[in-house]
């Protein structure tokens, strides 16, 4: 187990009912995930850190409404609710999530650049610097949880995947958006780059 990671994303309040970007059951999976941190020796939770600038937020774009999408210098860029702003407590972690980690990952800090992946921003290229650290532990395997399943989740263990890393995505303890079928094209490409899904009685 020492070589085996769980890595929770972004369970925060925006994410979850009543906040201001919320994923509905968002809070469902706090309880189970709680459990799930005994299984594990290395546990690493992200959390979106946005400033109010940030270029993401439809509300920093006159006239743009949420959900529409730009072209950033990137490439397409949904143009999202204003959430997770630094020091907010929108940004803060679920009160019931036991913070119990390793390491916290702060992603989207960056005004000009969204960051999705707990392992690179938008770009695909501008590293967070989260591999590094799980391979100076010696993690080869994670196990990866949280908000949402097509976004957030998504990007995360496909860039593990890709990084190497065996990667299993626990479903039950994950929720979607689902926008415009998102949540579908998230499994497609999921299963493309040999993520493994189970439940957490599988595991």
């Amino acid at each position: 187990m020492s070589n085996q990671a769980l890595i929770i994303i972004d369970v925060q309040n925006d994410f979850c009912p009543g906040g201001a970007l919320a994923v509905a059951g968002g809070d469902e999976i706090v309880a189970p995930i709680n459990e799930l941190q005994d299984w594990f020796p290395i546990r690493i939770l992200t959390q979106d850190w946005h400033p109010a600038d940030h270029q993401s937020f439809a509300d920093n774009h006159e006239g743009a409404a949420p959900f529409s999408m730009i072209e950033a210098s990137y490439g397409p860029q949904v143009l999202w609710p204003r959430h997770c702003v630094q020091g907010t407590n929108g940004a803060a972690f679920h009160s019931d999530l036991r913070v119990d980690a390793d390491l916290i990952i702060r992603k989207g800090f960056r005004p000009e650049i969204d960051s999705y992946s707990a392992f690179f921003e938008n770009d695909h290229e501008t590293p967070t610097g989260l591999a590094g650290y799980l391979r100076e532990r010696g993690v080869d395997s994670l196990v990866m949880v949280g908000l949402a399943t097509d976004f957030c989740v998504r990007f995360s263990v496909v860039d593990a995947a890709k990084l190497g890393f065996d990667v299993t995505l626990v479903e039950d303890c994950c929720r979607a958006i689902d926008l415009d079928g998102s949540l579908a094209a998230a499994i497609e490409e999921m299963d493309g780059a040999g993520v493994r899904r189970v439940t957490m009685a599988a595991l």
